[in-house]
């Protein structure tokens, strides 16, 4: 890499952080978000007692004070990057979605591109695990709570289970597992995958699934079937945390590590611990007609007590909050956290010392290549997972190499070299 300029930069103070024209960014450092993700072409953002400017424009790529760029992980790609990197610009990742948005970033050779991380890991730099759960005052909340003996009485004609998916045949093949189930237990499905039954007009709209009606109707089941789309650690997403505010006791399938994040110790049905769909579908059933057994799994939304202490940590120390006005988001806890670690820097080099260097590790994406369900003989011999998330997968290996081997040459790179190295024998 480029040596870093010698030329240090004092803190700047709070009075004068009203950014009026470009000559102005010499006295910040600049972050430059390599995505349109803030649409923001200059700001100039307080964190704390430091400042920095951000923005998306890419004229600021050779500023004498740019010192970091900023990537989103669903437009990160190899038509341009900020090439040559200089020693003093840090690469940061921002990526709270599915791995199936961008599976170069899950592999070594990319992730470890970057010095910072925001990511639903836990191991992150910082952790997005719980961005889809508000706080745990709506984990307690009994608003939507449909109480056990109305439920007995819906069921009459509601299964006991409830699905809505709309996005079918995604990495994790979970439409595979309940079509299997479906022969084995009733299931109610609103939704375009497997849809057996309607919702209101008004409700059709996947942007609904946040409205209150749509609560009413989810909240009268006993049972949802809250599958996420991949399998990676720590990919926890509304559909485990939707349910569990409602009243319903999720039967969940994603995150292997679920369990370090319920409520309670009973509070959800983990597929992973039956073999087979016949086995929960028995134990569905079990519950279904035992009154008792099944207010184990409410018994703490009931009482109002979250016992998981990892949970109530992570919720009460994170910097940024969820549809909370009275917070950040987390793409401003994002921004600050870089801000300030280049700001420790520039103070560690006022001071004569080395520049602390951060570097991603593997753990802040994890997931497994995705498998498929073999049990099912009416899933289809040649499901989409078959035939193209797997083989993406295993192509987006290559890809990581291949790209890791063009930015460590440090120098622009053209998409033919790229795909020529990802398709060299």
């Amino acid at each position: 890499m480029e040596e870093e300029p010698t030329h240090l930069y004092p803190l700047p103070g709070k009075e004068a952080l009203n950014w009026k024209n470009k000559s102005e960014t010499d006295n910040y450092p600049i972050m430059l978000w390599w995505s349109p993700l803030t649409g923001e072409t200059g700001r100039l953002g307080q964190c704390g007692a430091d400042a920095c400017f951000f923005t998306i424009n890419r004229t600021y790529l050779h500023h004498h004070m740019t010192k970091a760029f900023l990537f989103y992980g669903t437009d990160f790609n190899i038509d341009s990057l900020p090439l040559p990197r200089k020693a003093h610009h840090d690469w940061a990742l921002f990526h709270e979605e599915s791995p199936k948005n961008n599976y170069k970033l899950f592999h070594k050779p990319v992730i470890t591109l970057f010095n910072y991380t925001a990511t639903f890991s836990r191991h992150s730099h910082l952790p997005l695990t719980t961005q889809y759960l508000e706080g745990v005052e709506v984990l307690k909340s009994l608003r939507y709570l449909v109480p056990l003996r109305s439920k007995n009485i819906l069921r009459r004609r509601l299964a006991p289970l409830v699905y809505v998916q709309s996005d079918c045949d995604p990495p994790s093949d979970r439409d595979s597992y309940v079509r299997e189930l479906m022969t084995h237990v009733e299931v109610d499905s609103y939704g375009e995958c497997l849809r057996n039954k309607d919702l209101p007009p008004q409700l059709k709209n996947p942007a609904s699934m946040d409205a209150d009606g749509f609560y009413r109707i989810i909240a009268q089941y006993k049972f949802i079937l809250a599958f996420e789309n991949a399998v990676c650690d720590d990919y926890i997403t509304e559909k485990f945390w939707r349910p569990l505010k409602l009243g319903v006791v999720p039967v969940y399938y994603g995150s292997p590590s679920i369990a370090d994040w319920l409520p309670s110790n009973r509070s959800a049905i983990l597929v992973s611990e039956f073999a087979h769909p016949r086995e929960l579908a028995s134990y569905i059933r079990q519950l279904d007609h035992d009154d008792r057994l099944y207010e184990a799994y409410i018994e703490w939304k009931l009482k109002g007590e979250v016992s998981n202490q990892r949970l109530l940590t992570a919720l009460k120390e994170r910097k940024w909050g969820v549809q909370d006005v009275h917070q950040d988001n987390y793409i401003d806890a994002f921004e600050c956290m870089v801000c300030s670690k280049v700001w420790d820097n520039i103070r560690l080099q006022e001071k004569g010392l080395p520049p602390k260097r951060w570097k991603a590790e593997v753990t802040h994406l994890s997931c497994p290549e995705p498998t498929v369900f073999a049990f099912s003989p009416l899933a289809p011999r040649w499901s989409s997972l078959r035939e193209m998330w797997i083989p993406s997968f295993e192509q987006s290996k290559k890809e990581a190499q291949a790209l890791r081997w063009l930015v460590d040459r440090n120098k622009n790179f053209s998409a033919q070299e790229f795909w020529a190295l990802v398709f060299k024998d």
